[in-house]
């Protein structure tokens, strides 16, 4: 008797403690992410995943177009003769991001590789940013960031530190 009431009395404060939970949840917009299956990535046969996976990548890597702060997914979607639905469930299925983040993959390893290059050194965040297709500095600081962990500006004194002998020597001004 004692181990059924037990048994009763802490099933019915788990049964409060959910309902408590929920509703304090639903006060802060809180919800379980639950994984779906958006409809429209089955309407996109393996084939034709394929073939678009190719042309979207000659497009954004080889044509270099991720450089161009206005290529957007619905200029993609026309360039290729499809609709803006088709790009983004071949770039979510094939690359495991959506669009914008796919662009900005290429985008950020470029800027990686001029931050680094000797020849680059005297250039700006800004003029970076603008080289490999950021609209401004603070996407381009957001984005390396979520990317690489650290701000460009921290990669790049990190790459001198472990390389002394890349920093370029300035000649100093003298005064007349």
């Amino acid at each position: 008797m004692l181990i059924c009431f037990l048994f009763v009395y802490l099933r019915n404060k788990m049964i409060v403690n959910h309902l408590l939970i929920g509703r304090s949840m639903g006060k802060y917009n809180i919800t379980e992410k639950k994984e779906k299956e958006a409809a429209y990535r089955s309407l996109v046969s393996p084939k034709m995943m394929d073939e678009m996976q190719e042309k979207i990548l000659n497009i954004i890597v080889m044509q270099k177009k991720y450089r161009d702060k206005d290529y957007s997914a619905k200029k993609l979607a026309e360039d290729l003769g499809t609709n803006t639905r088709y790009i983004s469930a071949v770039v979510n299925v094939r690359f495991h991001m959506n669009y914008t983040s796919f662009v900005n993959k290429y985008r950020i390893d470029e800027a990686m590789s001029i931050l680094v290059d000797k020849r680059y050194q005297d250039l700006r965040m800004e003029q970076v940013s603008d080289m490999v297709g950021f609209a401004n500095r603070q996407s381009f600081y957001a984005s390396f960031y979520r990317v690489v962990g650290i701000t460009p500006r921290e990669y790049r004194l990190q790459h001198l530190k472990q390389h002394p002998a890349m920093k370029v020597k300035r000649p100093r001004k003298t005064k007349a």
